[in-house]
């Protein structure tokens, strides 16, 4: 396809925006990524665009956009989808969600989400005293439940109460058996009867890269007996009222809607039996596992989910009903703790590319030396010999060439002129190989890897361990595309490097409808532009587990709102983390280091190898550097 026929289009299907965009992502016809705030059509606004104004209100890339429409708009998606299930069931609970703080603990996260979901009486869950300080702190509504998880300690459970004593309605969710006592303990001395409820282990297991929380060796709930044990000791001191609620945790990021299903008919029995018991109970607490399309493929695939929002919900009030209706149970209240659903699609990474490296630097000469060693002159007619016929013959000759010109490298049989030149023919053939397979129907399997050790390395302008450390850790797949120039065809395919010095930083796997693929499309850089990469849906974990890998600090921050008539509104500004910043985190003392910098060049001076005029440009580089982003910087 020529260049000039490209179009938007094409590249919304190339970058499979619209599978994995859930609406809030498409491409418009100028060749820019759009963002659609509620989902649904309406507003939209450029993504280069409000990139482009970031840079002119004083903020360097990489930058982090949060987009607190999505993530409204995504609490609004998930409250409808149950309330649509519940009306279509007849089921006689009702749903409350419950935001798991430890999914994007930042501050205005916790607080959009109190804030907009109080409509809903969306609440939270903690599961440290951290977590505990700050949602009592933000959340007001009485009717939205605060669920305690994690290990508690006599602080813990005392600032638990004291919420309840406040109004909150806050569940300890016991998940070792010696908590039990320790709560009952706190509530007499304190004088306030708790809402209790238990962590059960199921034996379902699903599947997916975050499934270890489930099954029946995970860390932490009870098992069957240990429930009992709980039951028994509640019944001994009369407090069986306060038993009321049941929860398990599946796994996050579950992709098969089996799963969910098994887990729920697992949990309901149990539910049941609980009643069966005297448990006043009323709530069930499904935990996490709302899956995110990050590949947009739609399939049971651990980067996906083959079920819809809509569906999932729809699954889980079916489940319940069937289970306890057989049961003549009555319906309780349903909650789920849907962290990555809730705000995975309401960041995201934008950085530039600095540089790219290619494998061909050089030409072939059209001829060799007349003295050229025999090893390249078959490399040479290997190269103007190979066709499609002879295409695997031509590539296990150049290989051989090409080993035996290094073997004889070693023993000072060549130059390093004659190796370098054997260099750039054997990579010249490989990428006429690459060119010839892609017409041909049957791929040899050793080609397969081709491709990607052909990719061009485009370095890009952000920290792969601060950003995306599940992409490092995991191989967690993000959706990844360029911001603009969409109406372009992209010629190169690349691979994606950090500016850490690690080989670890990089990204070599992306997402695709049927299967990774190992290299991305992308356009040549032009002279004295950036071009700008988006890496999205990366709201869920990546802001708080990243590291100072290379003493990369937090990228900056901008937050954006847009009105119904497309107006952007840049709400707040957060800038990232200086040199000076992230040296205080690993205990350096930046006053101490330029005192000492400061002594050295006067040493320099005393010692004539610099002028004073020069020792005063040292200290105001070394102190502007101090003062400056970890990341690149371009000229002012």
């Amino acid at each position: 396809m020529e260049n000039g026929k490209w179009s938007a289009a094409h590249s919304t299907e190339l970058y499979g925006i619209e599978n994995w965009g859930a609406g809030y992502f498409s491409v418009s016809d100028r060749g820019e990524v759009s963002v659609h705030p509620d989902g649904n059509g309406g507003a939209s606004v450029s993504l280069f665009d409000v990139a482009r104004g970031i840079q002119d209100r004083g903020f360097d890339l990489p930058v982090l956009i949060r987009l607190s429409d999505i993530l409204d708009s995504r609490i609004k998606r998930l409250h409808e989808s149950f309330a649509t299930a519940i009306a279509e069931y007849s089921y006689q609970g009702s749903y409350r969600g419950v935001y798991p703080i430890k999914v994007n603990q930042q501050q205005q996260v916790v607080e959009e989400i109190c804030g907009f979901g109080a409509q809903y009486h969306h609440g939270l869950e903690a599961g440290s005293k951290a977590e505990l300080i700050a949602a009592i702190s933000f959340l007001k509504d009485p009717e939205a439940y605060l669920i305690c998880n994690g290990y508690k300690d006599e602080e813990f459970v005392d600032l638990g109460l004291y919420a309840l004593k406040m109004g909150l309605r806050c569940v300890f969710v016991i998940e070792m058996p010696s908590e039990l006592d320790l709560i009952l303990e706190r509530s007499r001395a304190l004088g306030v009867r708790p809402i209790l409820g238990i962590r059960i282990k199921l034996s379902t297991q699903a599947s997916g890269h975050w499934t270890e929380s489930g099954g029946e060796r995970s860390v932490f709930g009870l098992n069957t007996a240990q429930v009992i044990d709980v039951v028994d000791k509640l019944r001994a001191e009369k407090m069986l009222d306060c038993f009321r609620l049941l929860h398990y945790h599946l796994g996050s990021q579950i992709p098969n809607i089996r799963d969910i299903r098994e887990a729920v008919k697992e949990g309901c029995r149990i539910y049941a039996g609980l009643v069966e018991e005297g448990a006043a109970m009323g709530v069930i607490d499904f935990g996490g596992g709302l899956a995110v399309d990050y590949d947009g493929s739609h399939t049971n695939f651990t980067s996906s989910c083959n079920y819809t929002t809509a569906e999932y919900c729809s699954a889980l009030v079916e489940e319940v009903m069937s289970i306890l209706s057989e049961t003549g149970t009555a319906h309780p209240d349903i909650i789920t703790e849907s962290g990555r659903a809730t705000v995975a699609y309401y960041s995201i990474l934008l950085f530039n590319v600095l540089d790219v490296s290619r494998i061909e630097t050089h030409a072939v000469p059209e001829k060799l030396p007349d003295d050229a060693h025999e090893l390249l002159v078959n490399l040479m007619d290997t190269h103007r010999n190979i066709n499609a016929k002879n295409v695997q013959e031509c590539y296990h000759d150049a290989v051989y060439y090409r080993d035996e010109v290094h073997e004889l490298f070693k023993r000072g049989g060549v130059t390093l002129r004659d190796r370098a030149l054997s260099s750039q023919i054997f990579w010249h053939i490989l990428t006429h190989i690459a060119v010839i397979i892609r017409d041909m129907k049957y791929v040899p399997d050793e080609f397969e890897h081709l491709t990607n050790a052909l990719s061009d390395v485009y370095y890009g302008n952000f920290s792969l361990f601060q950003s995306l450390p599940d992409s490092w850790a995991i191989d967690q797949l993000f959706p990844i595309m360029p911001i603009h120039r969409l109406t372009e065809k992209p010629t190169q395919e690349a691979i994606l490097a950090d500016i850490t010095c690690d080989c670890d930083g990089k990204i070599d796997r992306f997402i695709d409808l049927r299967d990774v693929k190992r290299v991305l499309p992308l356009h040549t850089l032009e002279e004295d532009e950036d071009y700008i990469l988006g890496i999205f849906l990366v709201g869920a974990y990546q802001e708080t587990l990243g590291d100072l890998h290379n003493l990369l600090g937090d990228t900056n921050v901008v937050s954006v709102r847009i009105d119904s008539d497309g107006q952007v509104h840049y709400a707040r500004e957060i800038e990232g983390d200086s040199v000076a910043d992230v040296l205080t985190y690993v205990e350096y003392e930046p006053k101490e280091m330029v005192r000492r910098v400061r002594e050295m060049a006067e040493q320099a001076v005393k010692k004539g190898r610099m002028t004073a005029k020069e020792r005063r440009a040292v200290m105001d580089a070394y102190e502007s550097g101090m003062r400056g982003y970890t990341y690149f910087e371009r000229e002012n």
